[in-house]
């Protein structure tokens, strides 16, 4: 079993992140900016001047407030037998002044017996009446999404916080990033993993845009979300954008493992992607080495298995008593002889006019593991469009050859025309190729995993 070090990916209710958010800005007793009382009385007033305006206060929604509001506000009210008349009072609400009245009222009647049904139906009825300080309406937003997550009432929920975000509510504690990520929690929390993740991936493909950098938490968790969840592709997506803004020895080896974890290969698709593990460190333990010597074959590829296996024992990663390791290099080595005096006739019969795919193929395999990339990118570019060529292992193997010259957005070409089950890995080399052509800067160096754990999975 290879090792997929994301952090904890435990199972459990509700998201560890979301009630971090919730408990940030806790449940402040929300206060009206009026009363029915005065506010009729300045109704009276204004009716003196302009005979044409109507009351915004109704008689009877009066009669029905006032005596609620001094109860509710007294000391050592017994609230919750009020609750049939605080539901009552929204029935007679109806114009926005009323509305926002009784609204806040009944939160206000709610938050002091922690009765999330009456706070709902509050805090909603005062944004429904249109009357909220603008620089109230994302804050209120928020507390009418915490409310209705917090009753795991999840779509509602997400129509409040996409208005809390789209009024620029922010604390000293909650960010913008902070209220993104609980919108793609949300959708985890109800297991709507598709659109969480397509969600958190338009918030850093907008981040990006703006030129912001995207924190990698955000890559870390839709990680885990999908690979725990086998999310494919969507799951590639994430780790190539991971490793292309933070690339590391870390993030390198959890990507090419999840890669490996997720998908069945075998052969020539199991040896590229080790070539490419080889490349970025990523090989750490013996079981590494032996799937890589696996998939290359000491028959087919004696140069390059020798040169694994000898840096294996060089490095103490390998050891030399291991017999299946040992017979391998013992083959490797015996062959490199013959196959090296091979390479001429199989160049010059790979070149001629008439050569079949499986001269030409072989050429180009034989020269990329012996490290000559402009003969292997030669063959693999002869092959394209011959009749029977494996299109997609050719490109793949044409982009490592590139990649190994140094031609890396020629590489990058190649990489994005691969399909089908190549296509992972060839989304890796592409971001390998990005990364050599233009490297992180400091800023974006990975840090510690320890430091990144990524938080338990919602739903």
């Amino acid at each position: 079993m290879r090792i997929f070090n994301m952090g904890s990916a435990r199972k459990k209710t509700g998201s560890h992140f979301a009630l971090a958010i919730a408990l940030a800005t806790g449940t402040a007793i929300v206060g009206t900016t009026a009363f029915a009382d005065t506010a009729y009385a300045q109704d009276k007033k204004k009716k003196k001047k302009k005979k044409e305006e109507k009351a915004q206060y109704s008689e009877a929604f009066i009669a029905a407030y006032q005596p609620l509001n001094t109860q509710v506000n007294a000391e050592g009210t017994d609230i919750a037998s009020l609750k049939p008349q605080l539901v009552s009072l929204a029935s007679v609400s109806v114009s926005p002044d009323e509305q926002i009245a009784a609204g806040g009222l009944i939160y206000n009647a709610g938050a002091k017996t922690t009765d999330r049904s009456l706070q709902i139906q509050g805090m909603e009825m005062m944004l429904a009446s249109g009357k909220v300080e603008a620089a109230n309406v994302g804050r209120f937003n928020f507390i009418a999404y915490q409310l209705r997550n917090a009753q795991s009432q999840f779509a509602e929920a997400r129509t409040y916080l996409q208005a809390a975000i789209d009024n620029n509510f922010t604390t000293d504690t909650v960010t913008k990033a902070d209220l993104q990520i609980a919108m793609a929690e949300s959708f985890f929390s109800e297991e709507s993993y598709r659109d969480g993740l397509a969600y958190l991936n338009n918030a850093i493909a907008n981040k990006k845009a703006a030129g912001e950098a995207v924190q990698e938490q955000w890559y870390r968790r839709g990680l885990t979300v999908a690979y725990n969840n086998e999310i494919v592709p969507e799951v590639y997506d994430i780790a190539t954008a991971w490793i292309a803004d933070y690339p590391s020895e870390t993030s390198w080896r959890d990507a090419i493992n999840l890669t490996r974890n997720l998908s069945d290969y075998q052969g020539g698709e199991m040896l590229d992607l080790m070539r490419l593990g080889h490349k970025v460190k990523s090989l750490q333990n013996k079981q590494d080495y032996i799937e890589y010597i696996e998939a290359a074959d000491a028959r087919l590829l004696p140069k390059e298995v020798a040169d694994l296996i000898e840096e294996g024992y060089s490095s103490g990663v390998v050891s030399r008593d291991d017999i299946y390791v040992a017979d391998s290099f013992e083959i490797a080595k015996n062959r490199i002889a013959s196959d090296r005096s091979d390479l001429p006739a199989l160049e010059r019969d790979a070149r001629a006019a008439g050569a079949g795919l499986r001269t030409v193929k072989a050429a180009g395999d034989t020269f990329l593991s012996y490290g000559e990339h402009a003969k292997a990118a030669e063959f693999f570019q002869k092959t394209l469009g011959m009749p029977g060529v494996d299109t997609a292992e050719t490109l793949t193997r044409l982009g490592i050859a590139q990649a190994g010259l140094g031609q890396y957005e020629a590489a990058k070409e190649s990489f994005a025309k691969v399909q089908g089950q190549r296509k992972p890995i060839a989304q890796l080399w592409a971001a390998y190729a990005g990364q050599k052509s233009s490297p992180a800067p400091a800023a974006a160096t990975a840090a510690p995993a320890d430091t990144l754990e990524a938080p338990a999975t919602g739903g």
